[in-house]
């Protein structure tokens, strides 16, 4: 007869039963500690991550009360603390899924919320409707990026600039020409406009771009390198924000200006003539 479970005469029940419980209490124990570590969370990146955030929400906070150099400068600091962060997860490998969906969460606000509500509040306001409009162009274009920026996986270029170098070039004007004793003219607001507006779709344009992340700390470097480094640093503590917004500025401008290079090239190759094999003394071509 088949089997059917039961023990049988010669075995006692009292020898199995015990290690039939112990290896399911094993499975189930070894089950919840595996449930335990999918549930926890890294905490250092993390914690970077949410300065990122409490900077941009100050950013928010900061241009609703007409405190506009204050604000662009949450907006640096979230800038770099969002550098900070992934560079961190990656050192200490501890990146995870979560983490990087909360990085995404606060480069939202950070750099797509936060600097387009402080140039409303700054110079956009007075303009009704054709403010909010090109405010709401950018945040949606800045949400739209970071969207197509999770399903990429190349590090060495961007499709579209990057949120945090379009959020550094609206910050960087705020910076210079926000003055709370007078109010923006007319004209200010309109350019103000158009840049915003023209800053947004250039994030989800589909212009490649360098990414900083290419760039390694870990190899070696000529002293040359270094010399540069410093001399950079000196220039940038000059006159730090006119320094920045050429720097961004020149970032923003290299997409489209490095498709409109190979287009020329392209195009200019294509005119030229085939090239002719040359002719021997009798007019045949060399064999």
């Amino acid at each position: 007869m088949a089997d059917d479970g039961a023990p049988r005469g010669d075995e006692d029940p009292d020898l199995i039963e015990p290690s039939i419980f112990a290896e399911h209490a094993a499975e189930i124990e070894g089950a919840s500690a595996d449930s335990r570590r999918r549930r926890g969370i890294y905490l250092f990146p993390n914690l970077i991550t949410t300065g990122a955030l409490f900077a941009g929400f100050y950013a928010i906070v900061a241009g609703m009360n007409d405190n506009f150099v204050p604000a662009a400068l949450a907006i640096f600091v979230a800038m770099a603390l969002d550098t900070a962060d992934g560079r961190v997860a990656r050192w200490t490998k501890t990146e995870s899924r979560f983490g990087a969906e909360y990085d995404s969460l606060s480069d939202m606000v950070a750099f797509g919320v936060a600097p387009a509500l402080v140039v409303f509040s700054w110079v956009l306001q007075p303009l009704g409707q054709i403010g909010w409009i090109a405010t709401f162009v950018y945040m949606a274009c800045a949400a739209l990026r970071l969207a197509r920026f999770n399903t990429q996986s190349d590090i060495k270029s961007f499709t579209g600039l990057a949120s945090p170098s379009a959020a550094a070039v609206i910050a960087c004007i705020v910076w210079i020409w926000s003055d709370p004793e007078t109010e923006p003219s007319t004209a200010l607001a309109i350019v103000m406009a158009l840049v915003t507006t023209a800053v947004g779709l250039l994030m989800v344009s589909n212009f490649a771009y360098f990414s900083p992340k290419a760039l390694s700390a870990k190899g070696r470097v000529p002293f040359i390198v270094l010399v540069i480094a410093v001399l950079a640093f000196a220039v940038l503590l000059a006159d730090p924000p006119r320094v920045l917004l050429v720097l961004f500025v020149t970032y923003a401008l290299s997409g489209p200006a490095s498709h409109l290079w190979y287009y020329w090239r392209k195009r200019h190759a294509q005119r030229q003539p085939p090239a002719v094999a040359p002719e021997g003394d009798d007019g045949t071509p060399p064999q």
